[in-house]
């Protein structure tokens, strides 16, 4: 199985950026790996996903500000945050699965590994 550990993330001003980042290791050839994130008392919820073969999908809340992406040859995980809100202040979740489809899910159920989280402020 895979074990996913996330870094990078922090407190910053709106309309600043991060780059969070998950180290994959143990077998870490996942079909689809995906950025979620949960505020205290609400459901986590679907950021970004991207498949083996480079399909990406976004939720509509983040278009155009973040961008997903992984690099094989370190066996991690990036997500680009860029013109930050305090709306997006929340702890940041990496995932994986083994299985595969054409158009990676944002439902957290569609997931199996789990990192630890970290956690994102922006401030107004």
């Amino acid at each position: 199985q895979v074990q996913l550990v996330e870094s990078g993330g922090g407190s910053v001003q709106a309309g600043g950026s991060l780059r969070l980042s998950c180290a994959a290791s143990g077998r870490t050839f996942t079909n689809r790996m995906g950025w979620f994130r949960q505020i205290p008392g609400k459901e986590r919820e679907g950021v970004a996903a991207i498949t083996s073969g480079r399909t990406t999908n976004y939720a509509d809340f983040v278009k155009g500000r973040f961008t997903i992406s992984q690099d094989n040859a370190k066996n991690t995980l990036y997500l680009q945050m860029n013109s930050l809100k305090p709306d997006d202040t929340a702890m940041y979740y990496c995932a994986a699965s083994y299985r595969w489809a054409p158009m990676p899910p944002l439902t957290s159920n569609s997931y199996n590994y789990w990192g630890q989280g970290t956690q994102v402020t922006v401030s107004s």
